[in-house]
């Protein structure tokens, strides 16, 4: 936005009249008077001009028309003066209008950050960028399941402690006291009945287990590692026996000579196993309810501790391929 100054005057007219002379050219008034000493001319020759006939008939010159014209010059010479002065100060006054305008919109420019940009400057800019995006989807996000699956890329440390951490553990509400904990890659020595040779024959790297109790039933979970998914498949179906109940850690002996429950299950390249009784060696029955629920809280805590594992390396791999920021 642009601000106009002041519109200059024009050059004042000059204010002679029609018909009229300036000063020492006033045409000579005849009156009456006398006239100066001087020599008449002769009979029949013309006088001069200063000596024509002026004011009287006698020739006297009329002082006081010369008078009253010379008055006159002087007032129209003032009036010149006086316009001309009139205009001066109208241009010195224009001259400052646009000083002061100029000044204050100055002052506002800088105390507003400057001016708003004109059309022509926003034509001229160079125009902000759309947004671009890349026509290549990301790669999905790593699945869990790959990292518990293929041992590649299952590299993490793995430990009893680490898979069976804390003293306790808590499933829907129900706390479960932990006994001992092992780990030994001689997975045929912590087995009964046929399931050592199971574990063997499917190629069986480690087994690691834990023993947990709750209101006199002791429950102990095996997870035995394989080298691929489909080697622990085959021994969950093969699955026969049972993994070796672990006493120890304020836990006596159970499931020894009597009857116990056994389930067995897998997830990616491990499987898992139960084998739960009461402590006091009773004999488990299909309506003895504590058991059975204590042997589906274990499995299923075993189940999200196997699932996190690939859940966390799989969070890390994902930060480690994003690009940097």
């Amino acid at each position: 936005m642009s601000f106009g100054g002041p519109q200059w005057p024009q050059e004042p007219q000059q204010q002679g009249q029609q018909g009229q002379q300036g000063y020492g050219q006033q045409q000579p008034q005849h009156g009456y008077g006398y006239p100066p000493p001087q020599q008449q001319p002769g009979y029949g020759q013309q006088p001069p001009p200063w000596q024509q006939p002026q004011g009287g008939g006698d020739g006297t010159p009329d002082w006081g028309a010369l008078a009253d014209a010379s008055a006159a010059g002087s007032r129209r010479r003032r009036k010149l003066l006086i316009a001309g002065g009139v205009v001066a100060t109208l241009a010195v006054g224009a001259l400052v209008a646009t000083a002061v305008v100029a000044t204050n919109k100055k002052n506002d420019e800088a105390k507003n950050g400057g001016p708003t940009p004109t059309g022509s400057v926003t034509a001229t800019a160079s125009p902000t960028p759309a947004p671009t995006f890349s026509s290549v989807a990301p790669p999905p996000p790593p699945d869990p399941k790959d990292y518990i699956t293929d041992p590649k890329k299952d590299t993490a440390p793995l430990t009893a402690e680490g898979l069976f951490p804390g003293t306790k553990l808590t499933m829907f509400g129900r706390p479960y006291k932990k006994g001992a904990t092992s780990a030994t890659t001689n997975c045929a020595s912590v087995t009964s009945g046929g399931l050592g040779s199971v574990l063997q024959k499917n190629g069986c790297e480690r087994v690691l287990r834990a023993t947990y109790v709750k209101d006199g039933v002791a429950i102990t979970v095996g997870v035995a590692v394989f080298p691929s998914e489909k080697a622990a498949l085959a021994a969950k179906k093969q699955a026969t026996g049972g993994i070796a109940p672990l006493a120890g850690k304020g836990v006596g002996t159970f499931c020894h000579a009597t009857v116990c429950l056994r389930r067995a299950n897998s997830v990616g390249r491990y499987a898992y196993f139960t084998q739960g009784g009461f402590a006091n060696g009773k004999k488990v029955t299909t309506k003895d309810k504590p058991v059975f629920t204590a042997s589906d809280d274990l499995g299923t805590f075993v189940f999200n501790q196997i699932y996190a594992r690939g859940k966390s390396q799989a969070k890390a791999a994902a930060a480690a391929s994003a690009p940097p920021r």
